[in-house]
C-alpha cells in the first residue's frame, strides 16, 4: 500500500475527527460566551437594584420615616424603578428588607 492510497483511505476519518474537534471548540466557545455575558447582565441587574434601594433609602432618611416605613418606601421605589432587575434576580422580600 503506497502513501497515496493510505491518505485516500484515511481522509474520511480525518475529516470526521476535524469536524468533531470543531464542534467541541464551538460548543465550548458558546458556553464561555453565555457564562460571561450572563454574568455581566446579572451584575448590571445587581448594580441597578442596589442603586434603586439606596436612592429609596436616601429618600426615606430625608423624610425621617420610621424603619418599617423607610423599608417600604425603599422597596417600593426599587420595584417601580428597576422591575426588570427584580424580575431577573427574584430576591425574596426578606432579602429586599
Amino acid at each position: 500500500m503506497d502513501l497515496n492510497a493510505l491518505a485516500v483511505a484515511l481522509a474520511p476519518h480525518i475529516l470526521e475527527l476535524i469536524a468533531g474537534l470543531l464542534s467541541a471548540v464551538i460548543g465550548w466557545a458558546a458556553m464561555a460566551a453565555k457564562r460571561k455575558w450572563g454574568l455581566d447582565v446579572e451584575a448590571r441587574h445587581r448594580e441597578a437594584l442596589h442603586s434603586a434601594l439606596m436612592t429609596g433609602a436616601r429618600m426615606a432618611l430625608d423624610r425621617a420615616l420610621s424603619p418599617a416605613s423607610a423599608a417600604d418606601l425603599a422597596i417600593g421605589y426599587a420595584r417601580a424603578s428597576v422591575p426588570d432587575a427584580i424580575k431577573a434576580l427574584r430576591p425574596s422580600s426578606e432579602v429586599l428588607v
